[in-house]
């Protein structure tokens, strides 16, 4: 099977957000993840990472404030400053938790602005990102997202991100594949693997749709576990998915 990681803004709700690095602990995990990490000081999460022998695997570059609807920033013209000054951030707590890849959330197009001129911010801001990055030895990922669940993303079919790659052309920068977001968008989970398996960096799941456990949804996820394994990834596999009761009550897919 592969390694598996919880994400803990998804996982492990029931507790507050510095007691779920315990609860993971406790449910047999030994890697975590989470997008958002900078409303905490980095040393207080490093100390629960420690004393709960966990290793964080990813967390994200600052996305801005999704109070006033932002869903990442890198594709806005008018926000270079911030998001270059997020990647200086996020460099900060990467370090301090030992993170070795940090994700990028590309952000919306709004209606009456051209998608190319928010692509080509996007780029620019993807080639400045992996550059910082590879500077302290750190891998971009970017991710994209369902425009089902955020209508109006950028980036929305793994395709689009390959392209990304090929445009910054950056060793140090790849895919994060995330399952969820392939079957929300009407792809074939196995086949999506194949196709995009030489792009792959990190992969995540939830159950679609619904954004369930495993079980929940119409995506059978044991042989995707399968096809993974046969793949020869070597990296983490990361449950990104709503729990839909206690944590601990739904995971009879790492069980097994």
């Amino acid at each position: 099977m592969p390694r598996f990681a919880a994400n803990l803004g998804w996982l492990f709700t029931e507790h507050d957000f510095l007691d779920r690095f315990a609860a993971a602990a406790r449910a047999g995990f030994r890697a975590v993840e989470f997008a958002a990490p900078y409303a905490y000081p980095p040393e207080e999460i490093a100390m629960r990472l420690l004393d709960n022998g966990l290793e964080c695997i990813l967390i994200n570059l600052p996305m801005g404030d999704r109070a006033k609807g932002d869903v990442g920033i890198a594709c806005r013209p008018e926000r270079r400053a911030e998001f270059r000054e997020g990647v200086e951030r996020g460099i900060v707590y990467a370090q301090a938790l030992g993170v070795p890849r940090m994700n990028v959330i590309a952000g919306l197009a709004h209606a009456g602005e051209d998608p190319a001129a928010l692509r080509a911010t996007l780029v620019e801001n993807l080639g400045y990102a992996a550059a910082e990055l590879a500077k302290v030895k750190l891998d971009l990922l970017v991710e994209p997202l369902n425009d089902i669940d955020t209508p109006g993303f950028l980036v929305t079919r793994q395709a689009q991100g390959v392209e990304l790659m090929n445009e910054v052309r950056a060793a140090n920068f790849g895919l994060q594949f995330d399952l969820y977001h392939v079957a929300m968008m009407g792809e074939e989970p196995l086949a999506a693997l194949d196709r995009h398996r030489a792009a792959i960096r990190h992969i995540q799941f939830a159950d679609a749709p619904g954004r369930g456990e495993p079980g929940t949804g119409r995506v059978d996820y044991a042989p995707i576990f399968e096809r993974i394994d046969g793949q020869g990834y070597t990296g983490w596999v990361a449950a990104e998915y709503r729990p839909s009761r206690e944590t601990a009550q739904t995971l009879s897919w790492f069980v097994r």
